[in-house]
């Protein structure tokens, strides 16, 4: 496999909150990492959990409230 090639979600910040998800696809898999932290890993979800997560989150059923 060579490595994959990581991109800056579109929808990922309104260009002032520095809340960035930059996404990769890997075989078989989507990974997921935060931009400015791209060392600490990444979350692998299958191409079907993913694609289940955007659409999701597109019908804002997802709840982001929970801070670190």
């Amino acid at each position: 496999m060579t490595s994959p090639r990581w991109r800056k979600s579109s929808r990922s910040s309104d260009g002032t909150s520095g809340q960035c998800v930059e996404v990769a696809q890997f075989d078989d898999t989507i990974g997921l990492r935060d931009s400015k932290d791209p060392d600490s890993g990444h979350l692998s979800l299958s191409i079907g959990s993913f694609a289940d997560f955007v659409a999701r989150a597109k019908r804002n059923e997802l709840d982001f409230s929970a801070q670190r």
